[in-house]
Parts: C-alpha cells; structure tokens; sequence
C-alpha cells in the first residue's frame, strides 16, 4: 500500500448555523478542519496509508483533535504533543451575493510553535511515497515554514514525490514574505496545485500575467495556459495544475480544472455547484489528483477524477470530503442527475 504524509495544522472550526452572521448567532457548529488535514482524511477514505504530521497540545482539546483524525482512518503516530493552544477558525457562510468569511484566532499554536527537534524526519519519510503540503503551513510563523523546509529535504533525501497547493492566505502573510518563503521551498516541489487560483501564481511566486487582465474567476484560458508554462519552466515541475473556477455567487459556482505536464494542456469537463459548503473543496481536489496519480492515473483521467471530487465535496457540509471512490466514477459517468439513491 502506498504510503503518504501530509503535514500542517488542524484547526477547531466554529461556525454559524443557518447562514447566521457571527453578530447574530448564539451558537456554534464545532468540527475540525485544516487544509492538509482535511487532504489526509480523503486519502484515508481512498484507501491509502495517509499520516498527518503535527503539533497539537497535550490537553483535551488536542487530543479531541487527534481522535477525530482517527475516526477517519488517518494515522496519528507523527504527531507531537505539547504548546498551549490548538488553533480556531471562525465561519460565516456566505449567500447570494454575500460572501463567506473566516476569521483566525491561531496565533502562538502548537504548530506555530513547533521545532524541527519536535520531529524525527528519517523516519517519517524512510518508506513514504508522497509527501503533500500547503502554503498555508509556511505562512503560519517563521518558525513552521523552518519546519516545512526541513520536511521537504528530507522527503527529497529518500525520493519521496512532493506536491504542494499554493493556497495563499492574505490574513496570515503578506505577499512579500509569501514571495520569499515559496519561492525557496518550490525547489523541491514535483507538482503544483492552484497555479491560477485567484493569481496565486503572481502572488506567490511573482509570475505576472503578460496580458493587461487579471485572473478573476480564472476566465482567462490562455492566460493561465502562459503562467502554467512559465512556473512549469522555470521550477522544471512534472505537472502543474490549476482549478477554474467562475464564482457566480457565493451560492453557485462552476468548477473545471487545467493540467500542464510541459508538454501538452488538458482541461477538465465543467461542473455547475449548488454550495452547501466551498471550505475545504481545494483540498478534496488535492487529495483526489494525488489519489488518481499515486494509483497511475493518466494526467487526463487524474484531472477529471478530482475536479469530480472536488464538485461533490461542495455538496457536504464541514471541512472533510465523504465520498467514496464508486460516488466519484459515477459522477464521471455523467450521473448528475441528484435522484435518490433506493
């Protein structure tokens, strides 16, 4: 069985119910979530041995944390306890033409604050065959994006294919430190999520459109083909990816998704969403395009499994992706139809 690690925060998310604002509600809806969480949980619903590493405190809180990791079948012997505080995240959901938004009360985690020491590298990677991470976990302190540095070399040490999603978050980094942080670590990266991803690419990594547009809503084919050559290029990365999507409200989306393997473009068929939940969607795409790749996937097949993925995750409400491989293959099979199944 193949064996992947992904590494970053886990998070204790709140958020509002029934589309109330934060200003309104009187309650919660308590779950977990966090970018590479959330990847290692689809991947554990695919059937591979999915590890998270992490840092989480050595109090209830953590180990709730742990234990929701593992009622999922992801494996938590990578974890570190210790630190004050797990990470929260506040949302809102957003309708119509209101927008979804997060607020973050995760300064001085326990991952923020965690130490190379806190992990033994050469054993994590030894067996591994893929390693997947965000720009999220760098962006965090000066501290974790040491840390994420120190993984990638010695994932890179025992051969292991390492994916990253950009994911740029404005609240939690400028583009400048993003700039300066990134560009170090794509050095060791063999495949790229979310190139064209609200200009990420230009964000991030500082390849700007040569086209006087910018990418809203990714409607600019042939200016995310340029970028996708330009990062592809210049890292000399195996594929590079990047999600199309066109926000027609914050209630209905439509999702196709574009691969680059220096050679030729592929774009997936188009999905039109009805959102019950987009946090967590770029991840459910993640962890599907790895999936569909470590099982030797085409790169045209991989595509379509995840943008497939990534359209029902939208569908369920939380952080996690619970689908099954079959509900994937069937949506491919062009059953969109939403009847009851009986």
């Amino acid at each position: 069985m193949k064996k992947v690690i992904t590494m970053g925060e886990i998070m204790l998310r709140l958020s509002t119910p029934d589309y109330l604002r934060i200003v309104q509600t009187n309650s919660f809806s308590a779950i977990y979530g966090g970018g590479e969480s959330n990847v290692a949980v689809s991947l554990a619903n695919y059937g591979l041995e999915t590890y998270f590493v992490s840092k989480v405190p050595k109090h209830d809180i953590g180990q709730s944390a742990i234990n929701y990791l593992q009622k999922y079948g992801v494996q938590t012997e990578y974890i570190t306890r210790g630190g004050e505080r797990l990470g929260i995240y506040f949302l809102e959901t957003g309708a119509s033409m209101r927008a979804s938004n997060v607020l973050y009360d995760r300064t001085e985690s326990s991952i923020a604050q965690a130490e190379i020491s806190d992990f033994n590298f050469d054993d994590i990677f030894k067996d591994a065959d893929w390693f997947h991470f965000s720009g999220i976990t760098p962006a965090i302190s000066k501290s974790a994006a040491k840390l994420t540095e120190a993984a990638l070399i010695a994932a890179k040490k025992y051969g292991v294919m390492v994916s990253v999603d950009l994911n740029y978050r404005k609240k939690l980094w400028t583009p400048e430190d993003a700039k300066e942080t990134m560009s170090k670590l794509m050095q060791y990266v063999d495949i790229c999520i979310g190139i064209g991803s609200e200009a990420d690419a230009e964000i991030v990594l500082g390849f700007k459109p040569t086209a006087d547009t910018v990418l809203i809503d990714n409607l600019n084919l042939d200016e995310n083909k340029n970028i996708l050559k330009r990062v592809q290029s210049h890292y000399n990365i195996k594929y590079v990816v990047t999600s199309l999507r066109e926000c027609h409200s914050a209630s209905d989306n439509s999702l196709s998704a574009l691969i680059y393997d220096g050679n030729e473009f592929y774009q997936s068929p188009k999905y039109p969403i009805r959102i019950v939940d987009r946090v967590g969607g770029g991840d459910s795409f993640a962890a599907a395009l790895i999936y569909a790749l470590i099982t030797n996937k085409s790169c045209k097949d991989s595509l379509d499994f995840a943008v497939a993925a990534s359209a029902l995750k939208h569908t369920i409400f939380g952080d996690l992706n619970h689908i099954n491989i079959s509900e994937v293959e069937t949506l491919l099979d062009c059953d969109q139809s939403g009847r009851i199944n009986q």
